[in-house]
């Protein structure tokens, strides 16, 4: 009986060309190009960010929000300098806000009413003018809730946009987006949020201190670095 055999012959690849491969079986990984493949690896990783500042990349340099989930990122006081957006009261504590304030009105009502019954003026006047002020700064304090909670949620879209593909490096505690966009420099931890929260609207709930940090001046552009930072002249 004679047994099928099956021919094969090598694979042939065009010396010159614009790809290589390292192994037989691997997929064409473009010489020279923007990714670098790990050993043993299918496929081309992912490019690695260089800080701008420090030059520092690897386990240094994550991406802010890899930063900001860190074990120690609470601890330490980061995810505090990198917040996305300003913290707001949620409805179910703007609602036991509500009833505290009332509660607080009503007892000072009861003051009021126990003045007039008992002919004490000073517990009448004092007792009305607290429930007053307590009622009107209950509804302020709500309101007031009400609309960070309208502005934080307009905009988070353009926060998260601004958050997400920006990096921080450990090493010099700066934060940069390795395409040079939105921004083509490093920042400080205190103006990256400064920038994030005054371009997504949090700008009045900037603390004082963040309010009077300046931004940079961008570099000059410049051809791209490696690792995608923008260059500088």
């Amino acid at each position: 009986m004679r047994m099928a055999t099956e021919k094969f012959e090598p694979r042939v690849t065009p010396t010159g060309g614009p790809y290589e491969t390292s192994a037989v079986g691997s997929p064409a990984t473009p010489a020279g190009g923007p990714y670098e493949a790990s050993a043993g690896e299918f496929g081309a990783a992912p490019l690695m960010a260089v800080c701008p500042r420090c030059g520092a990349s690897g386990p240094a340099v994550r991406t802010v929000p890899d930063a900001c989930s860190a074990p120690d990122s609470p601890g330490s006081g980061l995810s505090d300098r990198l917040a996305k957006a300003p913290g707001v009261e949620s409805r179910f504590d703007s609602f036991l806000h509500f009833l505290e304030g009332m509660v607080m009105a009503f007892v000072c009502a009861g003051l009021a009413q126990h003045g007039l019954q008992n002919d004490k003026p000073l517990f009448t006047v004092g007792g009305g003018v607290l429930a007053v002020l307590l009622f009107v700064g209950t509804l302020w304090v709500i309101r007031g809730e009400a609309r960070e909670r309208v502005t934080v949620t307009a905009g988070r879209p353009r926060a998260e946009a601004l958050w997400n593909p920006a990096h921080f490096c450990a090493s010099c505690e700066s934060v940069f987006y390795p395409t040079g966009s939105p921004w083509p420099g490093p920042l400080t931890t205190d103006q990256f949020k400064k920038f994030v929260w005054t371009e997504a609207g949090f700008g009045k709930q900037l603390d004082e201190r963040l309010r009077k940090t300046d931004l940079p001046v961008p570099p000059p552009a410049g051809p791209a670095a490696p690792g995608g930072a923008s260059g500088h002249a």
